[in-house]
């Protein structure tokens, strides 16, 4: 083969390379896709409370006891379909759930926790997206577990129902109540 040949297919090799690589990334799952900051210490954050803007939340909130902190937006609609989930947990198993409310307005915010009911102890709010990419949030929902000396053991992406609370998130909850590391 000629060196005029040989260039000619250059491009065509590229293209392969290409394909099989949008291949194998179609193939993965971003719900499997394990979080850098497992087993670190939640990253450190100064945000406004959703509904006092004049109270600043920090890191701090998450020391003493273990927590889910749920990143939302009124404007997800899988967000909406956790919620009810999210008041269970809350009520019947006392997990402290923290919101982090994520690239929304405060008003609408607001009026959704008024309408479906709010879970949250508190809630942060990132409109602007400030602390999300520390926490490397990338949509909504997510949830990550923290144990009470402000440790991330656990993110789930995507919305938590009975089955995904009782079979991967109740177990880690547990666990760490429980003083196991």
């Amino acid at each position: 083969m000629n060196t005029s040949a040989k260039r000619a297919l250059i491009p065509l090799g590229i293209f392969l390379a290409l394909a099989a690589l949008l291949f194998y990334g179609l193939q993965l799952d971003p719900r499997k896709i394990p979080s850098p900051l497992v087993d670190k210490p939640a990253p450190e954050f100064s945000l406004p409370d959703l509904k006092d803007p004049n109270q600043t939340l920090t890191r701090d909130i998450l020391i003493g006891q273990v927590s889910l902190v749920n990143v939302w937006a009124s404007w997800c609609p899988s967000c909406r379909q956790e919620h009810a989930e999210l008041m269970r947990i809350a009520r019947e198993y006392g997990v402290r759930v923290i919101g982090f409310n994520w690239k929304d307005t405060r008003p609408e915010a607001l009026a959704m926790l008024q309408r479906y009911g709010d879970p949250y102890t508190v809630s942060l709010y990132d409109p602007d997206n400030r602390a999300g990419i520390d926490w490397g949030v990338y949509g909504a929902p997510e949830t990550f577990i923290v144990d009470a000396e402000g440790i991330i053991r656990h993110k789930r992406v995507g919305p938590i129902d009975a089955q995904v609370w009782a079979e991967e998130i109740q177990p880690i909850v547990e666990q760490y109540r429980k003083g196991k590391s």
